[in-house]
């Protein structure tokens, strides 16, 4: 299994605002903190917050905060929301697989991804930003620019 960058990405901001404690980071701060460009990181702040796991405000004090949904979020339930129910491999696409109306390998590529997702089911997110991490993640969270901008 491989993730695609942008549930990489969700995941580092969900433990990115996991650690805050004082201040709400911007949008800007936190694309600066992961040093990926802004418009992703805008992109996957707009979905987490959709999902109800990130609060953005707008204005002075503004910034994002991770809700308390999103604390207590089970890993593996939002890989599968970011990542979608599809399969590992696709057998109906444009030209279907000769093979599919046989086919071992799909069920049991099925049964991997799903052992993927439950290894990651028993974990929150506040597991993630646990020690080590959380302490790594605050250093390096304190030497990122802060933002400017008012936005989140």
């Amino acid at each position: 299994m491989r993730l695609t960058r942008f549930t990489d990405l969700a995941l580092r901001v969900l433990m990115r605002l996991a650690i805050e404690e004082t201040e709400l980071p911007t949008t800007r701060d936190v694309a600066a903190t992961m040093e990926v460009p802004y418009t992703h990181t805008a992109k996957v702040v707009a979905r987490l917050q959709h999902l109800g796991l990130v609060e953005a405000r707008r204005g002075r004090g503004g910034g994002l905060a991770l809700t308390a949904a999103g604390r207590a979020a089970p890993v593996g339930s939002v890989v599968r929301e970011l990542e979608g129910e599809g399969d590992v491999v696709d057998c109906e696409g444009t030209t279907p697989c000769p093979l599919r109306g046989a086919c071992v390998l799909r069920g049991a590529l099925r049964r991997a991804q799903e052992a993927f997702y439950a290894a990651l089911d028993p974990l929150t997110v506040n597991d993630l930003v646990a020690s080590p991490t959380g302490p790594l993640l605050l250093g390096i969270s304190s030497r990122a620019p802060t933002g400017t901008g008012s936005s989140p």
